[in-house]
């Protein structure tokens, strides 16, 4: 984000650009076909408005990508232990569900799959490394096999392929982490 003193009006406007964003990227299913112009129209806001937040549409989508791995990446500092785990579910199913509206629309297109790619390689590196010496011979593929169903459970729900609630999916994700690590 360019802006640099951030008020609760520029907050804000950062929002509207950023739900604009997840409304025409569910819609055109692609990063590339969305204009500044187009999303600016759909924020109801000027394009200089946008350039004072962003440089390009790209920028929106790296913001958004780097807040969810910013959010994560301060939960995972705390793995060291498989009760860490439990509190880093809880924190991602929260942050799901805050934002909720916004990860519909965007995880309804295929243009995300490169970050749940990039969400998952970070996930399943930092578990790894937070119970590296927890004695499971095979924790690298205990790991993977759990962060990679995980992942396709979340995309799977809010692409409505699933006919579950995120509270579900969060008792179903705890419930295989128990049968998988303990």
């Amino acid at each position: 984000m360019k802006v640099k003193n951030i008020n609760s009006a520029s907050r804000k406007t950062h929002n509207i650009i950023k739900e604009a964003f997840a409304e025409l990227i569910a819609e055109k299913k692609d990063l590339a076909s969305i204009t500044v112009t187009e999303l600016a129209k759909r924020a109801n806001i000027t394009r200089s408005s946008f350039y004072t937040h962003y440089d390009s549409i790209y920028d929106v989508a790296q913001d958004f990508q780097n807040e969810t791995l910013d959010m994560l990446t301060g939960s995972l500092r705390k793995i060291d232990s498989f009760d860490e785990i439990y509190h880093l579910i809880d924190d991602i199913i929260d942050h799901l569900k805050e934002n909720e509206k916004i990860y519909t629309l965007i995880l309804s297109s295929s243009e995300p799959l490169i970050f749940t790619n990039r969400l998952n390689i970070l996930l399943n590196k930092e578990i790894v490394n937070g119970l590296i010496n927890n004695k499971h011979e095979d924790l690298i593929l205990k790991v993977t096999f759990f962060c990679d169903g995980c992942m396709d459970l979340i995309v799977k729900y809010f692409r409505k392929e699933i006919n579950f609630t995120l509270d579900e999916v969060d008792l179903f994700i705890k419930d295989i982490f128990k049968k998988i690590f303990l």
